[in-house]
């Protein structure tokens, strides 16, 4: 498809206002998921920005669609979308992981508008999707559900019993996103725990599969409106990601999984996203 200039500039102005925001909500001399946060910045901006139907106004419209963060270790970068889109004042980012603060280190459903569900016990995020999908195929409703997971996570065995289940229930109505960074918290995953083709996995199983560079705004918006054709299967949309994107310092090293930022990182990091 063909999308605007203006479209796209505007969406890649939202990926730098949430990295931007992620560098704020860690702060000097605080550890912080930086790394998976910016490798998926460009992905949940076209999600909240452009394609997802939901209301900051109304966070549990029965007709939104939904978004869940299966790896909720990145959690302040869902943090950064709700405040860009207004569910809560961008002020409330700097208590981030604060003792009493509505933002934890995980998403916490209970404490923060526009969270679905509490997330952070990798591999679990695709169950609860799958389950939401068919409730709203119960409801008839038309929203769909997207969740994101991370190449890493897809180690864990549950994942793959509920891959397994969204195409034998031919749950249409759901989009698996995979951040495939090539890295998890000790490492490059080939060397750690292997998990082979992505692609020839989901596509085994059943699976409508489309792969893009995750940092190419066109290639995204592309993918998730043909999500949106594909009937009587689910999607996954393997995007090639590099953890760190947009903050040299970070960008292919697994150290910043979760790392401290000094004030010169911190300073760098925000004059990179200028």
């Amino acid at each position: 498809m063909n999308y605007s200039k203006e479209l796209i500039c505007h969406l890649e102005d939202k990926s730098k206002n949430l990295r931007r925001s992620v560098v704020r909500s860690i702060g000097v001399g605080n550890a912080g998921h930086l790394g998976g946060s910016f490798s998926a910045a460009d992905i949940v901006a076209a999600l909240y920005f452009h394609k997802m139907r939901h209301d900051p106004t109304y966070p549990k419209m029965p007709e939104r669609d939904r978004f869940l963060l299966s790896k909720g270790h990145a959690a302040i970068l869902q943090y950064a979308a709700l405040a860009e889109a207004g569910y809560f004042p961008s002020d409330e980012l700097k208590n981030t992981k604060a003792i009493g603060s509505m933002l934890q280190g995980h998403p916490d459903v209970i404490r923060t508008p526009g969270i679905e569900a509490g997330t952070g016990s990798l591999g679990q995020g695709l169950s609860i999707s799958l389950g939401m999908a068919l409730g709203l195929k119960l409801d008839m409703l038309s929203a769909k559900v997207y969740v994101l997971c991370g190449d890493g996570e897809l180690s864990e065995g549950q994942n793959w019993e509920a891959i397994m289940a969204a195409a034998s229930f031919k749950a249409d109505n759901l989009v698996a996103i995979v951040d495939k960074n090539g890295l998890m918290a000790q490492g490059r995953i080939k060397e750690r725990f292997n998990i082979g083709c992505i692609r020839s996995k989901f596509l085994s199983f059943g699976w409508e599969t489309i792969e893009i560079n995750g940092h190419d705004m066109k290639e995204i918006l592309n993918a998730l409106d043909q999500a949106d054709s594909i009937k009587g299967k689910p999607t996954v949309i393997i995007a090639n990601t590099v953890k760190g994107k947009g903050a040299s310092f970070a960008e292919n090293k697994p150290e910043f999984h979760n790392a401290l930022l000094s004030d010169e990182l911190y300073e760098q990091a925000l004059v990179e996203l200028a």
